[in-house]
């Protein structure tokens, strides 16, 4: 890392955003967030600033502000209720890219920009619209979807063309975390479903559907993929899949979320967790008097990823949905190797939550 150089990172109280935060505060960057949202789970020494990427305004008194930023790590993302849907419709993918366009050029002509991480995922991959090449991987054609990742992308490469920028685009799958309120987040919704099938003496029984074989990434090694990306050549103006290194399926790792949440298992049990905690609500309130909880509206822990849940629990789905599985040999061959655990990560974000007081505690 150069003396000079100065992250920052948008969409800070998001998932990644909070992640990458951290990371590169661990490392030693004077690091500046930016979100709408002050970022709780953000723990080091940051500057924040308040944005709204549809306002002009507040990006310009950001670049006067911080002149001196020199890399971006954009996780900033706009999406319409009921999640899914939205991942097609004109209006997100527009208002995407026009967001990230804004301010990438402010950013260019008003700081020190030298270096770009883009956050993506496997929808890169065409999996929302059809099936995946398995595995899927970078150097693959561009699968030609609506969706707003290509207007971004063509826009940051464009930008590197023209003004001698790098940049590294990363593709995590399935990002495993403790944000509460986010659009894709699942041990919050693992979490508040175990908590109010015990409060209605039920068991934790799993939800989904068929069987779905899948890889998920902590949001730790996100995060440090992040810095690496910011310092190593081999990333300069490449793009990486991101996974935590294995695959799992969600009724092996259902016993596991069962004792760290303290629950007693049950037979499947297929549910529109949608329905369900649309129904439940009051009875969530209940529960945040009760235990103290910092988050006493259901609404406000789950964000969207209820509908994310049912999504990869394969919900109504009788046979397995085709398999989306990515290969992450191009970023270990490049030098980042990092992996982790799928079963400890969940658990272990599960007991965070827990001891943070947005779950209820452990029951023995």
């Amino acid at each position: 890392m150069r003396p000079t150089s100065k992250v920052l990172i948008v969409g800070a109280s998001g998932l990644v955003g909070s992640a990458a935060a951290n990371a590169f505060c661990q490392s030693g960057w004077s690091v500046v967030t930016a979100s709408r949202r002050f970022p709780t789970w953000v723990s080091g020494d940051v500057t924040h600033v308040t944005l709204d990427l549809d306002q002009a305004a507040t990006i310009d008194r950001l670049v006067l502000d911080h002149p001196d930023v020199t890399h971006l790590v954009y996780t900033a993302v706009f999406e319409l209720p009921g999640l899914i849907s939205g991942w097609s419709d004109p209006r997100q993918i527009h208002r995407n890219g026009e967001m990230f366009e804004r301010l990438l050029k402010r950013l260019i002509a008003a700081t020190q920009l030298r270096q770009v991480t883009l956050l993506q995922g496997t929808k890169a991959y065409g999996g929302a619209v059809k099936p995946m090449r398995i595995p899927a991987r970078e150097s693959q054609p561009r699968v030609e979807h609506p969706n707003f990742y290509w207007l971004q992308e063509d826009c940051l490469t464009q930008a590197a063309q023209q003004h001698g920028l790098t940049y590294t685009i990363l593709r995590p799958q399935l990002i495993v975390g403790p944000n509460q309120g986010v659009v894709m987040n699942l041990p919050p919704v693992i979490g508040a479903y175990a908590a109010l099938r015990r409060l209605e003496g039920r068991p934790f029984s799993f939800p989904g559907g068929a069987d779905w074989v899948w890889e998920a990434v902590d949001v730790r090694l996100v995060g440090d993929a992040c810095v690496w990306a910011a310092n190593a050549d081999a990333a300069i103006n490449q793009t990486f899949n991101l996974t935590n290194g294995e695959v799992f399926s969600w009724r092996d790792l259902w016993p596991a979320l069962a004792d760290a949440l303290g629950v007693a298992l049950g037979p499947d049990e297929p549910l529109d967790l949608v329905g369900y905690f649309e129904t439940r609500k009051e009875a969530w309130a209940t529960l945040a008097q009760d235990y103290a909880l910092v988050t006493p509206s259901l609404d406000s822990l789950l964000g969207e990823s209820h509908h994310y849940a049912n999504l990869c629990f394969a919900f109504g789905a009788e046979v397995s949905p085709p398999p989306a599985l990515v290969s992450t040999i191009k970023i270990k061959q490049a030098g980042f190797t990092d992996t982790y655990n799928t079963e400890e990560s969940f658990c272990h974000w599960l007991k965070v939550l827990q001891s943070r007081s947005v779950l209820p505690p452990r029951q023995n």
